[in-house]
């Protein structure tokens, strides 16, 4: 029961033992899933403390100093390296403590009292040698805390470390050399500091001379810090690899067999047969969710698959693996039923991506004036003397299949093939023998040399349960007309009721309200600036031209959902989508789409991993 005292609410509790129990709360420390994130911080304030006590000349600030002096020059100059390496790896286990990473609490419980009494040698520092204890002591104390499992290797992490490792030992190095500017011989110019850097750091002498001979200081930091990053560069190079998930075969089997039941459900559900995702299986064995771990982002695409009364199981094994791991969870295109289901099970929260574009065969026609623009392109085009065809995967010959593989590739504008969410990456698979091409042919002109003959065009579509496609690729040759991809899908969705076909999931429109209501007679400043904004960004991404060739189509549009753990998580997330589906090219990025996409999208300038539909 409350009372009122003084005219405030009171629940009859002294405020004496309010402060004790504040107090305590406090004693106790961080909640033990905050601690691995208290001492990421704490580890990056002791790296700094340990690189500023070897690069900052030694001056006397305390009686230590006396009896420090004692020790070999040497002892003092290798205590200095010493500082100096201890901060850097300490910087460097700082992300994987945050992330609770068992390897790296082993390494800074190892590295942290070193680098304690290398402060207290050559600096003669209390209160960085109290502060590198005092985390050791804490590691020790909060062990259980620090319990994930390392992630699957990378190829490119050395390169990435050699690159940044590099950089950091020069700039650090050129720092020491400086600091020792008042006991070099003459003046050394800049260039000539930069020479002796790079030599020291290769383990030989510089130019620069100094007054006592050699400066063992700055040659033992220069020699540590090259040390450090060969050695690091090498672990990362040759470290055992941590196996990385992979689809078995045993899996794309299960999933199959649940797709063959419940695949009507998602549009995107046979793009969880994509060999480099991975699965996890609820414990009864009828659900599952695929997965790519991307930059520490453990990223489920689309809903789960099979039974939708045993979705939480495998929701439930999926978290737990990310928890294991201390992988931040996150879905990427979920649709309105799967992202309930996901943040009812897992407090996860959702946001409204976009919307996929769902063409339902029996309400498609070309007739009328919404479709005029799509009717009179394809009619010019087939003039032209183009011919199409649709066909299962099953009913192609061997030289035909091959053709369109070949082409496939050829066609390509980016090295690697791109995709996550809705790419399949691959064709002709012997197990996917339902999945349907589309084709459009032109028999070349005299003296027209065409390395695939009469092909120009294919579009691949994967199946969506039993009489539904997706799209899934779209390619075509440079040279043919205009329209190829509005002709190839007007041919698919004529031909599709002979096929079996009655619901077709075209593509997906990022941010596709967002760019609807900005466009509307008296939308807000609020809407108008972010359609802008979208705006710009399609100059690089195609988000809203790739809205509009959609919309030729008039279909109907389901709402996708991304669901991730906090707000501050979504950058980190949007970021691995990104990577996930290929898009985080750095001259892809630099490049200006051309001109003639900034009005209309003729889709066959779309790569197929640029019809992606969760950008």
């Amino acid at each position: 029961m409350s009372v009122r005292v003084d005219g405030k609410k009171s629940d009859g509790v002294p405020e004496g033992t309010k402060r004790l129990s504040r107090l305590a709360r406090i004693a106790k420390g961080p909640r033990p899933e905050a601690v691995p994130t208290v001492v990421g911080w704490v580890g990056i304030i002791v790296g700094l403390l340990n690189i500023a006590a070897g690069v900052i000349p030694r001056f006397r600030v305390s009686k230590l100093h006396t009896w420090a002096e004692v020790l070999p020059g040497t002892v003092t100059q290798l205590a200095a390296a010493g500082s100096i390496v201890v901060g850097i790896l300490v910087l460097m286990l700082a992300h994987g403590l945050k992330r609770a990473k068992k390897r790296a609490w082993l390494a800074a419980v190892i590295v942290l009292p070193i680098g304690a009494a290398a402060q207290l040698i050559y600096r003669h520092s209390i209160f960085g040698t109290i502060c590198s204890l005092a985390m050791f002591a804490y590691l020790v104390w909060h062990k259980p805390s620090f319990t994930a499992l390392p992630d699957p290797r990378s190829r490119w992490k050395w390169v990435a470390n050699l690159i940044i490792m590099g950089g950091v030992s020069f700039t650090l190095g050129w720092i020491i050399v400086g600091s020792q500017y008042k006991q070099m011989v003459g003046d050394p110019s800049i260039l000539e500091q930069i020479e002796h850097v790079i030599w020291g750091l290769f383990g030989f002498e510089g130019s620069i001379r100094y007054r006592h001979g050699v400066d063992y200081t700055v040659a033992y930091s220069l020699g540590a810090l090259g040390l450090l990053t060969v050695a690091s560069t090498a672990y990362l190079a040759f470290r055992p690899a941590y196996p990385a998930p992979v689809l078995t075969e045993e899996d794309e089997d299960k999933l199959r067999e649940m797709l063959a039941k419940h695949g009507e459900r998602d549009s995107l559900g046979h793009f969880a047969l994509r060999r480099d995702k991975s699965v996890v299986f609820s414990p009864s064995g009828k659900a599952a969710v695929s997965y790519r771990v991307v930059s520490g982002v453990m990223l489920a695409s689309g809903d789960p698959i099979g039974d939708v009364e045993a979705w939480p199981g495998a929701i439930e094994q999926f978290m737990l693996l990310a928890k294991q791991h201390s992988w931040t969870p996150a879905v990427a295109g979920c649709s309105e039923t799967g992202g309930e289901v996901w943040t009812r099970e897992t407090g996860l929260d959702a946001l409204e991506m976009g919307d996929e574009a769902i063409v339902d065969v029996a309400d498609f026609s070309l007739s009328g004036r919404s479709m005029r623009n799509v009717r009179q392109m394809v009619k010019r085009i087939e003039r032209n003397g183009y011919t199409t065809k649709v066909r299962r995967v099953g009913d192609l010959t061997a030289e035909e299949l091959q053709a369109v593989q070949k082409a496939a590739n050829a066609w390509r504008d980016t090295e690697d093939e791109r995709g996550f969410s809705m790419a399949l990456g691959r064709i002709g698979d012997p197990k996917d023998l339902d999945a349907i091409i589309a084709t459009a042919h032109k028999d070349p002109e005299e003296g027209e040399d065409l390395p695939f003959g009469d092909l120009r065009a294919m579009q691949h579509y994967v199946p969506w349960g039993k009489d539904g496609s997706s799209l899934e690729l779209m390619r075509r040759d440079r040279s043919a007309d205009p329209g190829m991809n509005e002709l190839l899908i007007v041919a698919f969705l004529q031909a599709a009721p002979g096929i079996g076909i009655k619901r077709m999931s075209l593509n997906f429109a990022f941010f596709r309200s967002a760019l609807e209501r900005g466009g509307k007679l008296g939308a807000g400043p609020v809407v108008r600036v972010q359609r802008a904004v979208l705006i710009f960004l399609s100059r690089w991404f195609q988000i809203e031209s790739l809205y509009k060739f959609n919309e030729k189509f008039r279909p109907r549009w389901e709402p996708r959902f991304v669901a991730f753990p906090t707000s501050r998580d979504l950058p980190r997330i949007g970021f691995a989508m990104m990577q996930a589906e290929g898009f985080l090219e750095l001259p892809r990025l630099l490049r200006r789409r051309p001109a003639e996409l900034k009005h209309s999208l003729d889709a066959e300038q779309v790569d197929a991993s640029e019809v992606t539909r969760a950008a």
